[in-house]
């Protein structure tokens, strides 16, 4: 899964994609290095962001949307949001994908639009909101939690409706995490396989930036030590920015994942 952020302030790219020709250069990159799924946001996410307006938001993503279909007829897009109208008018347009960081806390009509239109649907683990998450958040058990977090949002998804084969399950690295917490995550990511198909999005993230102690521009080689551990340890997507580098750390990986005695 390829990021494309619209946004002025993501922590990464912020600003980057701001014009429709530089965001379907993006894509088209993305697309030739292999991604599979094009995840496009035009809210941030990042440690303290603040909401976006719905209309700015709207005015961010559709127009890149379109366009991207108009180009890129076969491209398989996930919309970033957390606002069902976004995610409809998103679906409307073309999106098979809804990557929701409040797994459908945030906008009580979210489920509907995701059973309504029989979409996947990716629900993530975050404690608070984007704004606060990172205000000494604390865990007594961290993959327990996370887990009874995610099986709840599960229940629930179900019994609006949702068809379980559309539900994907993001432990939400970086998402009201400390360092501990990212590590214990990937460590143990197979127990939250039971669930479903796992993505995991830990690219660039503050988590790599601790340990190496580099800045965003110079987590590369962290985020494939995590993208692989994660595969190895069962993710079935991976959200990045830099497709290709983790798209050949991801073959490798599986390779060994796989191998057995002949």
């Amino acid at each position: 899964m390829g990021i494309l952020n619209l946004t002025p302030d993501s922590f990464y790219d912020g600003g980057k994609y701001a014009t429709i020709d530089k965001a379907l250069k993006k894509v088209e990159q993305m697309m030739e290095e292999g991604a599979d799924i094009i995840d496009i946001g035009g809210e941030s996410s990042r440690p303290g962001s603040s909401p976006v307006p719905l209309d700015e938001e709207l005015k961010r993503v559709l127009p890149v949307l379109e366009e991207t279909f108009k180009r890129f007829p076969d491209v398989y897009v996930s919309i970033d949001t957390y606002k069902s109208k976004v995610a409809e008018e998103s679906i409307l347009r073309g999106a098979v994908m809804v990557n929701d960081i409040s797994a459908f806390r945030f906008d009580e009509k979210m489920v509907e639009i995701v059973k309504k239109y029989n979409v996947l649907a990716v629900l993530m683990h975050m404690k608070g909101t984007p704004r606060d998450m990172q205000r000494n958040p604390y865990y007594k058990d961290t993959i327990g939690e996370i887990y009874n977090f995610l099986e709840e949002r599960k229940k629930y998804a179900l019994d609006k409706g949702v068809l379980e084969n559309n539900l994907i399950f993001d432990p939400g690295i970086g998402f009201g995490k400390r360092l501990v917490d990212n590590l214990l995550i990937f460590k143990h990511l197979d127990v939250f396989t039971s669930l479903g198909p796992v993505l995991v999005g830990p690219s660039r993230k503050s988590f790599i930036g601790f340990i190496l102690d580099l800045p965003p521009e110079e987590r590369l080689e962290g985020t494939i030590a995590s993208v692989s551990i994660a595969v190895f340890k069962g993710a079935r997507i991976i959200r990045v920015h830099d497709v290709k580098e983790n798209k050949r750390a991801i073959k490798v990986a599986w390779e060994i994942h796989k191998a057995k005695q002949s």
